[in-house]
C-alpha cells in the first residue's frame, strides 16, 4: 500500500472517530463540566468550521486543552477518552507522515482509559478502540485488525445496545466486511435511537451520516 493510500485510510479513520459521546454524570461535577466543554468544542469544530487549516489549528489547540484536563484529573477514564478522540481528529488533519504516529497516540490514550474503566462513556472507550482497529491499516503498515475491531464493537454493544453511535459505527464496520443485512439492521437501529436535544449539532450530524451509509447500501 502506498503512503498516499495509507494517508487516505487514516483520514477515514479520523472521520469515523469524530463523534460526541453522551456524557454520564460522575462523582466530580467540575471534571464533568470540563469534559463536556471539550465535547462541545469538538462538535463546533467538526460541523461548523469548514476551512481545513482553521480546523487543524483549532483541533490542535483543543488537543492541548484535553491533555490539560487529563493532567488535572489523573486516574480518570473520561478525560483520557476525550483526549483520544481529539488526537484522532488531529491525525486526520495533520501531514501524511504524522498521521500514523498520532493514531498510535490515540490508541495508547484509549487503552489507558480502558484499563481504568472500560465502561467509560457508556462503552465509548470500547467503541473508539473498535473504530481505530477497523480503520487503521494492518501489519506491516499499521496496527489495524478486523478481529480486534469486532470484539471491541461487541463489547460496546453489550453496554449500549440501542445507542446511536455504537450502532452507526458497527453498521459501517459490517458494511465494510460485506455483511449488508447486518449493516442495514444496525444503521436503522442507530436512527431509532432517542434524540439528544442537549447536543443538537452532533445528533443531527450523526443521523445524517447514518442515512448516508444506508443510501450506499441501497
Amino acid at each position: 500500500m502506498s503512503i498516499i493510500k495509507l494517508s487516505a485510510r487514516l483520514w477515514l479513520l479520523v472521520a469515523a472517530l469524530l463523534f460526541a459521546l453522551p456524557a454520564a454524570a460522575s462523582d466530580n461535577p467540575a471534571m464533568d463540566a470540563q469534559v463536556s466543554r471539550i465535547s462541545t468544542d469538538w462538535a463546533r469544530i467538526k460541523y461548523q468550521v469548514s476551512d481545513k487549516s482553521a480546523q487543524y489549528n483549532q483541533i490542535h489547540a483543543l488537543a492541548g486543552q484535553a491533555a490539560a484536563v487529563v493532567a488535572r484529573y489523573p486516574g480518570r477514564a473520561e478525560p483520557l477518552l476525550w483526549q483520544g478522540i481529539v488526537v484522532s481528529e488531529e491525525a486526520g488533519l495533520a501531514g501524511t507522515f504524522q498521521q500514523l504516529g498520532l493514531a498510535k497516540t490515540a490508541r495508547s490514550l484509549l487503552e489507558r482509559a480502558e484499563k481504568i474503566d472500560p465502561r467509560a462513556g457508556n462503552g465509548g472507550v470500547l467503541m473508539s478502540l473498535g473504530v481505530l482497529y477497523s480503520r487503521v491499516p494492518g501489519f506491516p503498515l499499521g496496527f489495524g485488525s478486523s478481529k480486534k475491531a469486532a470484539a471491541y464493537f461487541q463489547r460496546a454493544l453489550a453496554l449500549d445496545a440501542s445507542g446511536l453511535e455504537v450502532n452507526y459505527f458497527y453498521g459501517v464496520f459490517l458494511a465494510e466486511q460485506g455483511d449488508a443485512p447486518g449493516a442495514k439492521a444496525h444503521l436503522e437501529r442507530a436512527l431509532r435511537a432517542p434524540a439528544e436535544p442537549s447536543r443538537p449539532v452532533w445528533d443531527a450530524g450523526r443521523r445524517r451520516d447514518a442515512r448516508g451509509e444506508l443510501n450506499k447500501l441501497h
